[in-house]
């Protein structure tokens, strides 16, 4: 069979566990829409708002689908001895982590994709201006966070300590990033905090793809940070991954 063929079925593979999990899939794909649709109605957002709010929920939507996914399921796919029998079996590595890494993609494309469309269909909020600056800054964000995501997996000491290590990270993150709000008037050492880490970038390009209309080319500090991330969380992921 060839590399394609087996990465295929593997994808495929990966899908049907995803589906099988429930809770995942809630995490994936509820939890980003549920705020969405929460706090714009609860709280009766006006526009100005809502144009925060959609491009914060989609970036918040890129991190739990690849840094919170991939940390959880990679340190209980080590935990249950998963990824030492996959050390061991005729499958190609990078079969495998190719199969895994394309479903949290998948997951990350169709997430925003939900988010833009529930912002326009239900709340008015525009389509985005650039769809490419949209696609450009949604795969850097898979990027960057998915490869801090696997290596941050093997910073867990186990399972059962997955969730704190990683809501610990992924909770302070959306509520300084700005997904939830301006964060204009944010306190100066929050803000650098934000800015120092990938989710804000990712925030700040898909709010110029959505509702201001600025490009990719308008966005070249963003586009740094996140290849900078993305560079640091492969290496991280490389050199300090764990079968065991």
């Amino acid at each position: 069979m060839s590399g394609v063929a087996l990465l295929w079925r593997q994808y495929r593979f990966e899908r049907r566990l995803f589906w099988r999990n429930p809770s995942a899939a809630f995490f994936n794909f509820g939890l980003p829409l549920m705020f969405l649709l929460l706090i714009a109605s609860v709280f009766h957002t006006d526009k100005k708002e809502l144009n925060t709010l959609v491009p914060g929920i989609a970036g918040m939507a890129v991190m739990a689908t690849t840094f919170s996914a991939l940390a959880f399921n990679l340190t209980f796919y080590r935990e249950q001895g998963i990824l030492k029998r996959i050390l061991g079996a005729p499958l190609p590595r990078t079969t495998y982590f190719g199969g895994l890494i394309g479903s949290a993609v998948t997951n990350a494309l169709v997430q925003v994709l939900l988010v833009v469309a529930i912002g326009h269909l239900v709340y008015d909020v525009s389509w985005p201006k650039d769809w490419v600056a949209l696609f450009v800054f949604t795969m850097l964000g898979v990027v960057a966070c998915g490869s801090c995501g696997i290596a941050f997996a093997q910073a867990i000491p186990n399972f059962d300590a997955a969730p704190a290590y990683v809501n610990a990270v992924f909770l302070p993150a959306i509520f300084i990033s700005g997904v939830f709000y301006d964060d204009t008037n944010l306190p100066s050492v929050l803000k650098g905090i934000a800015e120092a880490l990938p989710l804000k970038h990712v925030i700040d390009g898909l709010q110029g793809a959505i509702v201001t209309g600025q490009g990719v080319t308008d966005n070249w500090g963003a586009i740094g940070a996140l290849l900078l991330w993305g560079a640091f969380g492969i290496y991280a992921s490389v050199r300090w991954f764990r079968w065991e």
